[in-house]
């Protein structure tokens, strides 16, 4: 596992998002279970990983009560760097406290080392948010300070309304999904903050098992991205992730994982519903793919993302949105 570090915060490059535990969209309840959740933490920790993403949104509170479930021990807690988010309903001062308070409490823990605001609120100035976290480190009661999905402007207000780093954003960022690429990754590397990337494997778009022919059902089923027209788009990108892992015996998700990775000061928190699949994970960040494979890597998705733009005024035609759209804009700086 290699790790990266960034205003005294370090971190594994490879991270566990449990956005997944207690979520019946994505199989809770009917594909695994809570042995199984507590069995990937577990794991996670043996194999190096050091970064839990959670939140209080996440399974409404469940996760986070599980995560305190595999974390009781202190011993274990003190392995671990466990993050969370407030959501941003009236992200108040005092409902930022709040919100805080009762997350460490289906933690079971007296801090968090990272707690980030899940989504920008433009109704809600940035110095009322930001006084509650100031609120929550003069406490003890929280590390850290990040973001989720900001804007590069709306990033360095939040830093400056906090009076003190505002050490990462965390962002939808993949091979699929680029926009962090043009202002908040130069930043973050400059300024020797962080990019958490959120569903770097796209939903498992990158995992090369869907086809055209094999789009998947259920809640991907409404991911735009999934639909036959856009999997035979990314279909010259799924192909170049199976030959670089065949020439590594790695698997495509392992290869487009290693490409998140490779960029400074950026760290993935792909989610696991099984001990294989975080093994899985880990093993990505000991690989080392060469130069001009990710420059191949790279412009293959340039194409990609070209063919969306040519593409995506037929698709607003049908009442569709672009396949890099989704339920809530990404952050592009």
């Amino acid at each position: 596992m290699r790790y990266v570090e960034a205003c005294g915060l370090r971190v594994s490059v490879i991270g566990l998002g449990a956005w997944q535990f207690g979520t019946p969209e994505w199989g809770w309840g009917a594909q695994y279970g809570p042995a199984e959740a507590l069995a990937v933490v577990d794991r996670a920790r043996s194999l190096g990983i050091t970064l839990i993403d959670t939140a209080e949104l996440y399974g409404g509170g469940e996760s986070e009560r599980l995560l305190g479930r595999a974390l009781a021990d202190p011993a274990v807690r003190a392995s671990v760097v466990l993050a969370s988010k407030v959501t941003p309903t009236w992200p108040t001062r005092d409902r930022v406290a709040a919100a805080a308070r009762g997350s460490l409490s289906r933690l079971g823990t007296d801090h968090l080392d990272l707690y980030q605001i899940h989504w920008p609120n433009p109704l809600v100035a940035q110095g009322s948010t930001m006084a509650g976290m100031r609120t929550l480190q003069a406490g003890g009661l929280i590390r850290h300070v990040g973001v989720s999905n900001y804007s590069l402007r709306r990033w360095r207000a939040a830093e400056a309304a906090l009076g003190g780093p505002v050490v990462s954003n965390q962002v939808r960022y993949s091979l699929l999904t680029r926009k962090p690429e043009r202002r908040l990754l130069p930043h973050a590397a400059a300024a020797g903050r962080l990019i958490v990337a959120y569903s770097p494997l796209a939903q498992g778009v990158l995992a090369a098992k869907y086809t055209a022919d094999t789009a998947p059902g259920g809640v991907r089923a409404r991911n735009l991205l999934f639909s036959a027209e856009n999997l035979r788009r990314a279909e010259p990108v799924l192909q170049a992730l199976r030959e670089l892992a065949h020439a590594h015996q790695a698997t495509p998700a392992q290869v487009a994982l290693a490409w998140v990775v490779h960029h400074p000061g950026v760290v993935a928190i792909p989610g696991a519903k099984s001990v294989a699949q975080v093994e899985s994970n880990a093993a990505a960040a000991d690989l080392a793919l060469a130069p001009d494979e990710l420059a191949h890597l790279t412009a293959t998705t340039d194409g990609f993302h070209r063919e969306l733009v040519v593409s995506a005024g037929a698709m607003a035609s049908r009442r569709l949105r672009p396949a890099t759209a989704w339920s809530r804009p990404p952050a592009d700086g």
